[in-house]
This record gives C-alpha cells, sequence and structure tokens, in this order.
C-alpha cells in the first residue's frame, strides 16, 4: 500500500514547497556569515593601505557587531509588522553596498561607516530566518530545515577567505571586496526572481493603540525567552574561543605544526556542518531538544578538556577539533529548536530577534576575556575556560525548559 505523507491528520505540503524555502533562506544566511568575515581575512592589506594598526582594524569589527546587535533586536519587530520579505531584501542590498563601499574606501573612517552599513544588513538575517522557516516549513520538516540553516551559515564563513583572499593576491584587496558586494547583490536577485516563495501575510494587529503596544512587547515578560538570550550569549562565547584563539593555543600546548594549526578550525567547520545533519535528523522530536544539546555539547566538552589538560601528539590535534565540531554540530538544530518552543504565535521576528542579539554581544565579550588568557600565556585556560562555556550551555538549554514549563504549569 502507498504510504500517505501526513503529519497527524493534516497532509503534508509538497517537499519541492519547503525545499525551496529552506534554500532560498540558506542562501541568504551564507552571505550573512560571508559578511562577518569580509574584512578580517584581508587585515594585512588593510594594514598596510591604511597604516592603521591591529586594534584599528579590530574596531572595525567591533562597530560591526555592536550595530549588528543593536539591529538584530530591533529588526524583528520590523518583520512581524511589516513581513520577512521586505526586510530580507534591504539587509541583502545594504551588505552588497558595504562591500562596494569598502572596496572604494580611501581612509580608515570610510571604511569605519561602511562597517556600520554592512553591521546594519547583517543584522536583519536571523529574525528574517527563522521567521520564514517557522511560519512556511512543515513542523515534520523543521529539524531538517534548521539543520541546514547552520550548514550553509558555516559555509559563509569558509567561503570569505577562500574567495577574498586568492583575488587579494592574484589583483588587489580593492577587486576582492568588490567581488564580495557582487555576490550578495547576485544573491538579492535570486531572492528577487523567487520573492513569491518568500511571501507572508502580514501579522494580525490587536485592536485598539494601547492594546497593541502592549501586544508587541507581551514576550519581554516571557522568562523562557530571557533563558534563550542568556543561552545564545554563551554560545557566542564558545564560537569566539574556537574561532579565534583555541587553534593558537592547541599549538602553544601541544607542539602543532603552522600548517595544521590553520587547517584546525576548517576541520572544525566542516565537522560541524556534518553533525548538523545528524542533529536534524534527531531534532525531528522536539520534546528531546534539550537532551540532545546536553549531549552534544557535553562530549565536545570532553573534547576540549583532553585538549586542555592531556599530554597528546600534534597530529592528533586537527582531528579532536573534527570530533568537538561534530558533537557541537549534532547541537545546532536543537538549540535552534529550543527557541521556537518559546516563541508566542505571530512574534517570530521579535523574539529571534532579541535571542539572537545575544550572539553578538557575546562575541564583543568573550574576546576580551580570552584574549588577556591569551596575552599572559595561559593557553590551558582557555580550553578550560571553554570547557566552563560549554558546561553553562548544557545548563542554560534545561532553564529554558524550567522557564518555558514554569509558564506552563496550573496555578
Amino acid at each position: 500500500m502507498a504510504s500517505n505523507p501526513t503529519a497527524g491528520s493534516v497532509p503534508l505540503p509538497p517537499l519541492r514547497q519547503d525545499a525551496g524555502v529552506i534554500g532560498l533562506v540558506g542562501l541568504a544566511h551564507m552571505i550573512s556569515h560571508f559578511s562577518q568575515l569580509l574584512l578580517a581575512p584581508l587585515f594585512p592589506w588593510l594594514k598596510d593601505e591604511f597604516n592603521a594598526s591591529y586594534v584599528e582594524l579590530g574596531f572595525l569589527m567591533t562597530v560591526f557587531f555592536v550595530v549588528s546587535c543593536a539591529v538584530q533586536a530591533a529588526s524583528g519587530f520590523l518583520v512581524d509588522r511589516h513581513g520577512p520579505r521586505p526586510v530580507l531584501l534591504g539587509g541583502l542590498a545594504l551588505v552588497g553596498l558595504a562591500g562596494f563601499g569598502f572596496a572604494a574606501s580611501t581612509s580608515y573612517w570610510m571604511m569605519a561607516g561602511f562597517a556600520v552599513v554592512a553591521g546594519v544588513g547583517n543584522g536583519v538575517f536571523h529574525p528574517v530566518d527563522y521567521t520564514l522557516l517557522n511560519r512556511k516549513v512543515s513542523a515534520p520538516r523543521l529539524g531538517h530545515a534548521y539543520s541546514f540553516h547552520g550548514i550553509t551559515g558555516s559555509l559563509g564563513w569558509a567561503l570569505a577567505p577562500a574567495l577574498l583572499v586568492p583575488l587579494a593576491i592574484a589583483f588587489s584587496w580593492r577587486v576582492a571586496l568588490a567581488a564580495a558586494g557582487a555576490l550578495a547583490w547576485g544573491v538579492l536577485l535570486v531572492l528577487w526572481l523567487q520573492r513569491a516563495r518568500l511571501e507572508l501575510p502580514r501579522a494580525p494587529v490587536a485592536a485598539g493603540t494601547a492594546r497593541a503596544a502592549e501586544a508587541t512587547f507581551d514576550f519581554l515578560r516571557i522568562p523562557a525567552v530571557w533563558m534563550c538570550f542568556a543561552f545564545f550569549f554563551v554560545y557566542a562565547g564558545v564560537l569566539s574561543v574556537v574561532q579565534a584563539f583555541a587553534p593558537e593555543a592547541a599549538r602553544q600546548l601541544h607542539g602543532v605544526p603552522v600548517g595544521l594549526v590553520a587547517a584546525c578550525l576548517t576541520i572544525y567547520m566542516v565537522c560541524s556542518a556534518g553533525g548538523m545533519v545528524l542533529g536534524g535528523f534527531l531534532a525531528s522530536d522536539p520534546s528531546r531538544c534539550e537532551r540532545i544539546v546536553a549531549i552534544g555539547f557535553g562530549l565536545a566538552a570532553g573534547v576540549a578538556l583532553t585538549i586542555g589538560v592531556a599530554p597528546l601528539p600534534a597530529l592528533a590535534i586537527p582531528a579532536l577539533f573534527g570530533a568537538m565540531g561534530f558533537a557541537s554540530g549534532i547541537a545546532g538544530p536543537s538549540r535552534d529548536l529550543l527557541v521556537k518552543r518559546s516563541t508566542p504565535e505571530n512574534a517570530s521576528g521579535r523574539v529571534f530577534g532579541i535571542v539572537y542579539s545575544g550572539l553578538d554581544i557575546g562575541q564583543a565579550v568573550a574576546p576580551l576575556v580570552f584574549g588577556s588568557l591569551m596575552d599572559h600565556g595561559h593557553y590551558a585556560g582557555v580550553w578550560l575556560g571553554l570547557v566552563a562555556l560549554q558546561t553553562l550551555l548544557i545548563a542554560s538549554a534545561f532553564n529554558v525548559r524550567r522557564a518555558r514549563r514554569s509558564v506552563l504549569a496550573p496555578a
């Protein structure tokens, strides 16, 4: 007998329909992560061009993330009010404009100005993406949607240096950044041509001006939303440590050759993407998302502890980075389900905007703490700090569930 694809008694939409939305949202998410690394791979060229210190160049990234944080929190309200499609198209347009602006900059302060533009563009993606996925993708496929969303983000991080550095070597840093702008606008064109797939009806507005304003901010009273914010603040610390400090700390502890150090982060990201594929299947049952997060980050913390305290051969370090990345990737789709299960109806943009602003804040704070550990030669302390953050993520996930259940429990 032929099977009938249903979710309970409600027929599932065609796979092609869900896949189209997931693919377009993933493509946009790739550009979001790509935009976060527009400048960092080109620091050697920018340092010479503008006679700038690395502190000054790092300040450009600070500007980007501070602006992105503010916009991410605010753009969720626009998404819920006007729909995600125009906000998404505007964000892509600004990222492309920033790429061309960087390429044309003739002073450091012009670069800083376009870092603001890039931060505004980047700030819209998470509220838009999760609103589209939560409202347009069928529930049984949502875990796979989150999985693909995470994979495309990792690919965006990998694409930036892979595209920009060869172009800068072959031509110039200006050509590289112009190409980045062209890529963002190319994706914008694809989404414009497929804009019908991204259409959503506007959310209903509560009757009465005062009540409508009150309803807009009702989600801020939900404890689980703030627990999710705290979770992503800690998660940003984990991500920042792995991206910026963990490879060099491992080199100092275990004598890893420079060539292998450079490969550690790439291996981590590729294995993380593989873990997200498995995590997408595991997240098919939303009720177990906290346990999957605990298992994933628990395994990752075990690997990090091994690197931090055990005597290991240098050749084992890249493999351990891969194992840590795979374990963290397993937790990725369930991590996003934590937020989904804490989100009131028609407040997806606002909730994800507030929650994911914790990522930007965490990425601004963590380098100050762990950079100090690196400056003072506390390389094992960097890894032990990473273990502490990963362990804190497990506790944070169960705090989200506890806060959610306290609201649902009868008085």
